[in-house]
């Protein structure tokens, strides 16, 4: 049988070492308007790069008529 009881102090103790040395963070969820503040600026990016604003009006299109707006 495997020792995993060595592990997890192993483990523990590097996120011990890690927090000390470069702050700890806090580990409860974000509020959601963080969230879509961090998410959006990589979704537009990737938008633009990728040549996708066709496609995301084509579904936000299809949703609206889905929904019957």
């Amino acid at each position: 049988m495997a020792d995993t009881a060595t592990r997890t102090v192993f483990r523990t103790r590097g996120r011990k070492a890690y927090a000390a040395a470069f702050g700890a963070r806090r580990s409860g969820p974000r509020h959601p308007l963080v969230a879509t503040a961090m998410a959006l600026p990589l979704a537009a990016l990737l938008t633009v790069v990728f040549g996708g604003w066709d496609a995301v009006v084509t579904q936000a299109s299809s949703v609206g008529v889905m929904l019957g707006r």
